[in-house]
């Protein structure tokens, strides 16, 4: 029996769950979601649901959210529009990195199959977007580029700046402020869980960050 068609839930969803598990250590959860979409729990347990009834997850209440392969290709597909919009966004129309991400969910629905293409060719084809985070490209693979967490930093070493969350804007600009953007190269001095916080050294100048900011910040050795 062929599948419902796809819709705007079905692709937010997937998306959503799909962007859970590429973080390193994230898994996607009811409550998360729930905030994320701005809607209940009970409206994210119940759309989960229908997505395992249509075949787009695995699903099970209060267990683990699992895409199958039909949900993972929507997600994909979805994940490579948003990231090239964005990148789009910033280099074509200077929109700053902490401005793309709502932009970009709003567009990656609307934009045609032709008019991405020819963004991306635009952009030369770029495998990552302003934020770091892969670009798939039109078979869905994407470039691994090895990185840790900040506080997984050995303190003394010189690190670069390879990937940031764009979940918060407001983190985004207070980041941008200190100069914590992608290619930023920092030392990280002391991590101190007693007060959640970890200094680290940037252009000459000493920053405390909290533990939960500098968690969506990814790390990787210098480039040449």
């Amino acid at each position: 029996m062929p599948r419902p068609a796809v819709t705007r839930m079905v692709e937010d969803y997937v998306t959503l769950i799909w962007k859970a598990y590429e973080w390193p250590g994230g898994r996607p959860t009811t409550t998360e979601m729930a905030e994320q979409l701005a809607v209940t729990a009970s409206t994210v347990s119940a759309n989960l649901k229908k997505l395992a009834r249509d075949g787009y997850i695995d699903y099970e209440p209060y267990g683990q959210i699992v895409l199958t392969d039909a949900g993972r290709e929507i997600a994909v597909a979805i994940v490579r529009r948003h990231r090239i919009v964005e990148t789009y966004l910033v280099e074509a129309l200077g929109l700053s990195w902490d401005q793309v991400h709502e932009e970009a969910d709003r567009l990656e629905h609307a934009v045609s199959d032709l008019v991405l293409e020819r963004m991306n060719a635009v952009l030369g084809d770029p495998d990552r977007d302003p934020h770091g985070d892969p670009i798939p490209d039109t078979q869905g693979q994407m470039t691994s580029v090895p990185s840790r967490r900040l506080e997984e930093t050995t303190p003394g070493v010189e690190v670069e700046v390879v990937r940031v969350s764009d979940r918060s804007p407001e983190l985004l600009r207070f980041l941008t402020e200190r100069g914590i953007v992608i290619g930023a190269r920092l030392t990280v001095r002391t991590v101190s869980s007693a007060v959640s916080s970890i200094a680290v050294d940037i252009a000459g100048e000493s920053i405390e960050l909290a533990l939960d900011a500098a968690g969506a910040i990814r790390v990787g050795p210098v480039s040449s």
